[in-house]
């Protein structure tokens, strides 16, 4: 089984939510987890259980199935270390997986023919790999998600060499994402999301007013710009928010940053400390703070609400670094709070941000450098995948013939 995710748009959660409070069924009929009752029917066993890196449409359902299933789970570092926090917060259902880390360049035996090796990529979280699993009848490369950014801000480039040899060695099949296939051109390194922030930041000559910025609580990397920056400004990183912690504990400890910012993640050291700025001046901090998606329950909807003790004065800046996720939930929530800051006379700047998808004219790259057999893009609706097929077709492959449009619970037979 190739990740184990949460379905965010079809329940009303986001990067603070308590899912390990929820059951699986419950989950499963509002399609936020897999429906894994077709796995009844498949032939032969699962084996192993493989994540490719820590964002929840990744990992956000191990905890509420994978103890239906006698393998192991593996994973990058990180990775492994968010599901192991994942599966000791979880409420409804015990899981005794073992837990393997393997790092990208490492390959492991799944059984004495099948094994599985993880390749350097990169994307909006740190540790993210493919997984390129190699069996009797050929090479299966997954690769979910990705983007080739040759200038990161954290981590190395993809791992280009490898990619090529394995073209080069012959690969059966490869699943692919399609999120961003429909967005033409080449998406943008971290690296400009880097300056972009700067640029917003620095380039001012209000130096005194209130600051606050928002991005994913998973994106690391973001999250090291901002707080490098908060430092050139000589203010003081603020990380606020239940996530906010979790993910910049767990990349601390591994080793992945070593910025000294300031962490809260509950509500009662989220007010001390917001105190603490309205009483020593706002422009000694730089609150970096949850809620980009206008989540009613993250730090940024309790500011607007007047439910801390920040107040948002006229002139105050807030930088969403961060795009409005594309379903009609989270557009009605990032709407409703950018109207609400605006009434207090704050400055929105709005999408300080680069995706951490690859576009079409990477996806065109990634193809031609790995040259599958068959393809099958996945990660997206329908009018995603199906752009990718026509990218596809535009290579050479053939709809249902080498490039497969698939709906769930569809099999496809290879070899």
């Amino acid at each position: 089984i190739m990740d184990m995710g949460l379905r965010l748009d079809r329940v009303q959660i986001h990067e603070d939510v308590e899912t390990e409070k929820m059951h699986s069924l419950d989950l499963i009929r509002a399609g936020a987890i897999p429906d894994d009752t077709i796995m009844n029917a498949a032939r032969g066993t699962v084996r192993a259980i493989i994540c490719t890196h820590g964002h929840l449409d990744h990992i956000g359902a191990i905890s509420k199935l994978a103890h239906r299933y006698d393998a192991p789970i593996i994973g990058t570092p990180f990775t492994i270390e968010l599901i192991s926090q994942q599966i000791s917060s979880e409420r409804k259902f015990g899981t005794e997986n073992e837990l393997h880390t393997l790092n990208a360049s490492e390959t492991f035996p799944i059984t004495e023919d099948i094994s599985v090796e993880f390749i350097r990529v990169q994307h909006s979280i740190i540790d993210c790999v493919f997984a390129a699993l190699h069996t009797p009848q050929g090479i299966m490369l997954y690769a979910n998600d990705f983007k080739l950014d040759r200038t990161p801000v954290l981590g190395d480039k993809p791992d280009f060499d490898r990619l090529k040899s394995l073209g080069g060695e012959g690969v059966l099949a490869m699943i692919t994402e399609s999120t961003n296939v429909q967005r033409s051109g080449k998406t943008p390194s971290e690296q400009i999301a880097h300056d972009l922030m700067l640029d917003v930041l620095l380039g001012t000559e209000e130096t005194k007013s209130g600051v606050l910025v928002t991005t994913f609580s998973s994106h690391i990397a973001r999250i090291k710009t901002i707080v490098d920056a908060a430092e050139k400004m000589g203010r003081r990183p603020l990380l606020l928010g239940r996530s906010m912690e979790r993910y910049s504990e767990v990349a601390r400890r591994l080793g992945y940053i070593d910025y000294s910012a300031e962490v809260c993640g509950n509500r009662k050291s989220i007010d001390k400390a917001l105190r603490k700025v309205m009483k020593d001046g706002k422009d000694e901090y730089l609150p970096i703070v949850t809620g980009h998606q206008g989540e009613p329950d993250a730090v940024l909807s309790r500011i607007a609400n007047d439910s801390t003790p920040y107040e948002i004065e006229s002139g105050d800046k807030i930088i969403f670094s961060a795009n409005v996720i594309p379903n009609p939930l989270s557009a009605a929530n990032r709407y409703v709070i950018e109207t609400k800051l605006r009434m207090k006379g704050a400055r929105i700047y709005d999408n300080v941000h680069v995706s951490g998808h690859a576009s079409r004219e990477d996806h065109w790259e990634l193809l031609r450098m790995i040259s599958p057999e068959q393809v099958i893009p996945s990660h997206g609706d329908l009018s995603m995948t199906s752009a990718y097929a026509e990218l596809a077709e535009e290579a050479g492959y053939v709809l249902g013939d080498t490039v497969h449009v698939l709906r769930n619970g569809q099999e496809l037979c290879l070899g």
